[in-house]
């Protein structure tokens, strides 16, 4: 089951860029919900706390219970707008979500026993994990923060494809119904490059060529 997270929030009456900038130097962050058949909302949010709660994976993957004025929403995080160069966000939009409506989230993937791996063993061997997230699709009560790939058996020259993947019970990857070329590799084992080191003959050659010049000289 899911770990529940709380993000509390405030409704606001106030919008436009001049708003907004207020909010921003009193350290709130603008904010809107939208979706779940009902209107948008405008928010505003703690900064201090929402940043806290920005550095974890959970806040991007996972369904937050939204209290706005005392009553929780169910909502995704859809977008957010971080300063170019502060630390600072500068707007947040949350969707609301519908307990019997599936959903589309971007899942985190968490590899397992990759150093017990018969790859993972060998300094010869690269394992490159070619995607970290994965598209998923299902009820909101199925989504889960994030999904284990285990490389225990993970051997140089193998392939992890998306449709070997283990899903949770009530979980899809809608990109797998688009057949055959969308099944892309997850995590690939490859022999290491091994680079050669610079060959030494032309510092063994340079100092023939400068004792014959001296010869020459002479």
């Amino acid at each position: 089951m899911a770990t529940q997270h709380k993000i509390q929030a405030v409704g606001r009456k106030d919008e436009g860029k001049g708003a907004s900038r207020r909010l921003r130097h009193a350290a709130q962050i603008p904010a809107v919900i939208y979706g779940g058949h009902a209107d948008p909302q405008s928010i505003q949010l703690e900064h201090e706390k929402t940043w806290l709660a920005s550095q974890h994976e959970w806040f991007y993957s996972s369904i937050l219970d939204l209290e706005v004025d005392g009553k929780v929403q169910k909502v995704l995080l859809r977008d957010m707008q971080r300063h170019p160069f502060k630390q600072l966000i500068m707007h947040l939009d949350f969707q609301r979500v519908s307990e019997n409506e599936a959903i589309r989230v971007a899942v985190p993937l968490h590899f397992l026993n990759e150093d017990a791996s018969p790859a993972g063993k060998s300094s010869e061997v690269v394992v490159t994990h070619e995607l970290n997230e994965v598209q998923v699709s299902c009820l909101p009560k199925d989504l889960p923060e994030y999904i284990e790939v285990d490389l225990s058996n993970l051997e140089l020259g193998a392939t992890v494809h998306l449709s070997e993947i283990k899903l949770p019970k009530g979980v899809e990857i809608p990109e797998l119904k688009l057949g055959a070329d969308h099944d892309v590799a997850v995590v690939v084992a490859r022999h290491a490059r091994v680079e050669e080191e610079p060959a030494a003959e032309d510092e063994e050659g340079e100092a023939p060529a400068a004792g014959k010049e001296e010869k020459d000289d002479k």
